[in-house]
């Protein structure tokens, strides 16, 4: 699968960054492919040490619980899958200059978060499989989009309200039309019926045509 072995580089490249040993890269590997093919309440850490091969010991040192495995992955999944948004690179090309238009904000936006779900649809599975089970994700997730999506977004919706372009609703009210509209693309793309035919550009501009014709003037 393309999208795991996206994955996999990325963990090698995120295990050289971080100074993780060569047994905790093989360890968060495994527990990737395990916990996308099967979800963590059906994994084992036996499973994971013998995809890892590695002793079952061994992951213990590293991870007191499973959980702490689940956390240590997930976490800079979420990280990654909300703070690009807003990261420096994706504000140079959304937010080095107030949108002209709100398709053109709401294409970039979509764009991104498409090709970025694309490449990750395993961990994005297993973040919706966990978040509602485990408090602690519940707050990582929020932490960051209180703090680093909100503000942003907000300050993009104040300046299309004060040119016209969209309704002056509440923008917390817009945000979450407009987040809830492109997750439920993504999911419904890349997590529940991934099989279908889909015309991506097409379904794309579906996306962004459904969200305007509520918010746009």
């Amino acid at each position: 699968m393309k999208e795991l072995e996206n994955i996999l580089e990325q963990l090698e490249q995120d295990a050289k960054e971080e100074d993780l040993t060569p047994k905790q890269a093989q360890i968060l590997q495994a527990a990737v492919e395990i916990f996308a093919e099967k979800g963590y309440a059906s994994s084992s850490t036996s499973e994971i040490a013998a995809r890892a091969n590695v002793a079952e010991g061994t992951i213990f040192r590293h991870y007191k619980t499973k959980k702490d495995l689940l956390i240590s992955i997930v976490t800079p999944f979420m990280t990654k899958f909300t703070l690009p948004f807003f990261a420096t690179h994706f504000a140079k090309n959304v937010f080095s200059q107030p949108p002209e238009e709100f398709e053109e904000l709401l294409r970039t936006l979509v764009k991104n978060r498409f090709h970025f779900a694309k490449e990750n649809s395993p961990l994005l599975r297993i973040v919706l499989q966990e978040i509602a089970f485990h408090p602690e994700l519940q707050e990582q997730f929020q932490g960051v989009f209180t703090k680093e999506v909100i503000p942003r977004f907000e300050e993009a919706l104040n300046e299309l309200k004060s040119k016209g372009k969209v309704v002056d609703f509440p923008n917390a009210s817009m945000i979450r039309m407009i987040m809830s509209s492109i997750i439920g693309f993504l999911v419904t793309r890349f997590i529940l019926v991934p099989e279908l035919e889909w015309d991506d550009e097409e379904e794309i501009d579906r996306t962004i045509h459904f969200i305007m014709h509520g918010l746009s003037k």
